[in-house]
């Protein structure tokens, strides 16, 4: 870039681009010119004014050259947040990719990656923050492991520290992956010792078990947990840690992957599959990929971990000629403790499938799982039953005249939660009572829909009433779900009732089925699975698949025990493929057939996929924003440098979304599918004026957001 030479002159300005928060589908380009008196670096943190506020933003660029004279006047002059070193040109470089590949604003993306108290500070506040930061922490020497290495660990160890990766670490549960991850940071960390550690879980309530353990063996000083469920000040000095390199290990949730870590060595994304690595709303990112994008940026190696991957990521470890082989895979397919002889099983429970056509009608568990969950209280084990789905019916309705307990401002139901007699809708939180009687007949006889896990806890307590402990006390059933979970420290301490042995019976939606080390588990159970064989969303088998194997996991954990482990499976459709797979824990054939249906339909990997969402008041104003946008992006973009790009990509018709009204808003989406990621990506720019265009258009006002969802988990 040019400089201006009178930029340089004694007291002349310094111009500088700056990335802020502009409002959205504001237009403005990014990033804003604003001058300096004092010459700037890169990634120095500024307060600017925008509009009539004073915002934070990010110096991108320093040195501008001088703008034109007339307009010189209009520049508006930064403050600098004095005392705290730039963000480094990787975090620069991240931050300009998330913005373009996920079409979004760059000051958007680059104010989201920072902790929300860093954006009221003033120099003298910051002063104080960065006083109560000690020096780097110490790391910890880390002890002699009581156990040693499996030959899978000690291969898959060899293969990270030799070569560049990324690393699919593709190991069942309880195969010891984490035990992996610790001793590829600790060569990490001795290998430099300046260098950092980032490891991704994918929920909050994963992570303090896992901090526990990094502080165990590398020292509490050099660990820090980022996530939203941190205070504004721990998330703050969290951050300064891990910015400032006090903190040598930092472990998060996606949010985390975006954190300033200068020197960075090695980055961890443990349970890769999983849903919630991809952000849902704002800038739609994957931490998961942003993760591979960071360690090839900065030189970082990247091991990506998990007992199901994600088909995509097994799709990019699969070797050449048969696949990209762009990622190296690493298999553990034995739980520790069992023989690595040829012919020894993998460790994995047993799984039993249970035809419900042939048990009594209307049984909510099976007579042969009841009895065998009656044999495992009593002799002393304990038992995880799932059901993905809480409240204790998904459906209050009425038998005489068809009235359901739809929510008034979705076109959702309402879920009946018995204990406080409310219905809910879980998407926008409407709530009310239960009526006495049906508010469309008047009928007093109103009755349930299907069943959710306040049922099963419910009538689980009668069944078991009967069933005594090896002490000879009665069953202890407890229920964890969204539901029974919220509150300050009630989820630890559930938790921690499990693992001290206080509970028999865990009944759960999928937020205990992944993760959590119960020792004493030795028989999981999925009630109701079916829902998710025959979902219109793609993706659904991957998941459900994903869900129950690490559901399984829970099982047996404890090899010292000597219990035998089972997982069953209810369900009308015993025979299914994805249940045969199950039942030989066979996640490779598993994802070959559904990698061969996807590449027969055009689905990823074999394909990229975006989609262009609206909402407004009426379906017809948000299908029409979409119509519209597609109708113009054909007009100019059909001919001209990007006709052969444009060409590459099918427009699909406007829908309404599965849940089509949320909150009395009407949401729509409109899907582009084209097998060039890169030709994608050249017509989503194009597209973002045209939107910007037709949202300020008189005709098109109705629209209240738009957004694009680049690589969505769900169509």
């Amino acid at each position: 870039m040019q400089v201006d030479p009178d930029s340089t002159a004694a007291g002349a300005p310094h111009w500088l681009a700056v990335a802020v928060p502009t409002p959205a589908h504001s237009n403005l380009a990014e990033p804003l010119t604003y001058r300096s008196d004092q010459p700037l670096a890169p990634g120095t943190l500024v307060r600017v004014p925008l509009g009539k506020r004073e915002v934070l933003g990010v110096v991108w660029h320093s040195d501008l050259p001088a703008p034109p004279p007339e307009l010189a006047p209009q520049v508006r002059p930064v403050a600098p947040l004095e005392g705290l070193a730039p963000l480094d040109a990787h975090w620069r470089a991240l931050i300009t990719f998330a913005a373009r590949y996920y079409q979004r604003a760059l000051g958007e993306v680059a104010l989201a990656a920072l902790p929300p108290q860093l954006r009221t500070l003033t120099s003298v506040q910051m002063a104080r923050r960065l006083k109560r930061q000690g020096p780097a922490g110490a790391v910890a020497t880390p002890p002699s492991p009581s156990l040693p290495l499996s030959a899978e660990q000690a291969a898959a160890l060899q293969a990270i520290d030799s070569g560049a990766g990324p690393f699919l670490l593709f190991g069942a549960t309880g195969s010891g992956k984490t035990e992996v991850y610790m001793r590829a940071a600790a060569d990490a960390l001795s290998r430099d010792a300046a260098a950092q550690v980032l490891v991704l879980v994918p929920e909050i309530n994963l992570t303090p078990q896992l901090e526990a353990r990094f502080a165990e063996r590398f020292g509490a000083d050099a660990v820090v947990a980022l996530h939203s469920g941190l205070t504004p000040a721990q998330r703050l000095g969290n951050w300064l840690a891990a910015h400032l390199g006090r903190a040598r290990i930092v472990l998060g949730t996606r949010v985390a992957v975006m954190a300033s870590i200068p020197q960075l060595a090695l980055i961890v994304v443990d349970e890769e599959h999983d849903p919630s690595y991809k952000q849902q709303e704002g800038a739609r990112y994957s931490a998961r990929d942003l993760a591979i994008y960071r360690g090839h940026q900065c030189g970082a190696k990247v091991v990506l971990g998990s007992a199901t991957p994600s088909l995509e990521s097994w799709w990019a470890s699969t070797p050449e000629p048969d696949g990209p082989g762009r990622y190296q895979r690493l298999a553990m397919p034995r739980r520790i403790g069992t023989a690595a002889s040829e012919d020894a099983t993998t460790g994995l429970p047993r799984v039993r499938r249970v035809d419900m056509n042939r048990q009594p009608k209307g049984a909510l568990l099976a007579p042969p799982l009841l009895e065998a969950i009656g044999e495992r209280i009593a002799r002393g084990e304990q038992v995880l039953l799932l059901l993905n789905r809480r409240g204790w019916a998904p459906v209050l309705h009425c038998a005489d005249c068809g009235w359901k307990s739809e929510c008034p401002h979705c076109s959702a139901y309402q879920v009946f939660h018995k204990i406080d007699r409310t219905l809910r809708c879980h998407h926008c939180g409407f709530t009310q009572r239960v009526p006495h009687a049906c508010p469309s007949c008047g009928n007093a006889d109103i009755g349930t829909l299907g069943r959710g896990t306040e049922q099963l806890e419910e009538q689980l307590v009668g069944l078991l009433a009967n069933v005594h402990r090896p002490d000879g006390s009665s069953a202890r059933v407890l229920r964890i779900d969204a539901d029974s979970a919220r509150g300050a420290g009630r989820l630890e301490s559930q938790l921690a009732q499990v693992h001290d042995g206080e509970v028999d019976v865990l009944v759960g939606t999928q937020m205990v089925a992944k993760g959590h080390d119960f020792r004493r588990v030795t028989l999981v159970a999925a009630v109701n699975p079916d829902g998710a064989l025959y979902a219109s969303d793609f993706r659904a088998p991957e998941r459900l698949f994903a869900l129950l194997m690490q559901a399984a996991g829970r099982a047996g954990r404890d090899a010292a025990s000597g219990a035998t482990s089972e997982m069953w499976v209810q369900t009308q459709y015993p025979q299914h493929p994805l249940f045969a797979a199950l039942k030989l824990h066979d996640y490779p054939g598993f994802a070959a057939e559904q990698l061969k249906e996807r590449s027969e339909a055009g689905l990823p990997p074999f394909s990229h996929l975006a989609l262009l969402r609206a909402e407004a008041r009426t379906q017809e104003a948000a299908q029409g924003f979409l119509v519209a946008a597609a109708d113009a992006a054909a007009e100019s973009l059909a001919q001209g440098e990007l006709a052969g790009a444009f060409d590459t990509v099918t427009w699909y018709p406007a829908v309404p979304l599965t849940v089509q009204r949320v909150a009395n808003i009407e949401r729509a989406q409109m899907l582009l599918e084209s097998p060039s990621r890169v030709a994608l990506q050249r017509v989503l720019a194009a597209c973002q004026p045209i939107l910007h265009a037709l949202r300020a258009s008189p005709e098109h006002r109705a629209v209240l957001r738009w957004a694009i969802d680049v690589d969505p988990l769900a169509v």
